[in-house]
């Protein structure tokens, strides 16, 4: 062994004993590794070229959700007994479907709200949840059915109400109401999948895609869940 390592012996003399001293020469440093980055290895394709995204357009649009709630729903007798009225979108609970076709994107949904109505000599507001439907159809010259759609989450414009008296029109009167509108916005982004080749060159995946139909196309949407604020 290291004569070192055992230089603090305790030594007696003949005068004292010493104190022995605090051994430090056998203290393990913390060990300091390096360690190596893995090396990425080369992957073998079956080919030299690439799928990638296309952007076919991308814009901002307005979308707006409206309904108009008759006072015998809401058990008011008069328009004129209507104090104030609150309306709270819920934008995460906002679902739509969407399609697109030739040329347009097409957006049918919901908006679910909660309204508040205070009403003349009544204590409590009169409040409830209700969904406010919309749709919309965005020009996007261009766009094909197969191309793939995005769309940012929804952002609140303004939300209007209006009272709507009934109306006598040839023996004909219309129910008095609340109209109450949500203006929405959002990104609508429109993309297409393309092939690139080593030079450059791009084609289409489906090169007919955006070939008319003989028949307009029909679509039966189910209706949207609340909650995902997403596209079905």
């Amino acid at each position: 062994m290291s004569s070192k390592c055992f230089k603090n012996v305790v030594v007696v003399d003949k005068k004292k004993k010493q104190k022995p001293q605090k051994n430090h020469c056998c203290k393990r440093e913390t060990c300091k590794c390096n360690f190596k980055k893995p090396e990425l290895k080369a992957t073998k394709l079956n080919s030299d070229c690439f799928l990638v995204n296309s952007v076919v357009g991308t814009k901002t649009v307005q979308k707006v959700a409206e309904r108009t709630i008759p006072l015998t729903d809401l058990g008011i007798p008069v328009l004129s007994d209507i104090v104030s009225i609150t309306v709270t979108p819920d934008l995460d609970g906002i679902t739509q479907n969407a399609r697109i076709i030739k040329d347009k994107v097409v957006n049918i949904g919901l908006v679910p709200a909660t309204v508040s109505i205070t009403v003349l000599d009544v204590a409590l507001p009169i409040t409830f949840t209700t969904s406010i439907p919309f749709q919309a159809h965005t020009d996007f010259p261009g766009a094909c059915p197969q191309d793939m759609l995005q769309e940012t989450p929804f952002e609140i414009e303004g939300v209007f109400t209006q009272q709507v008296p009934g109306v006598d029109v040839a023996g004909v009167v219309t129910l008095a109401g609340i109209l109450v509108k949500v203006v929405l916005r959002t990104t609508i982004t429109v993309t297409r999948q393309v092939i690139k080749d080593p030079e450059g060159n791009f084609c289409d995946v489906d090169p007919n895609r955006c070939e008319k139909p003989g028949t307009p196309p029909s679509f039966n949407f189910p209706a949207p869940t609340n909650g995902n604020g997403g596209i079905i």
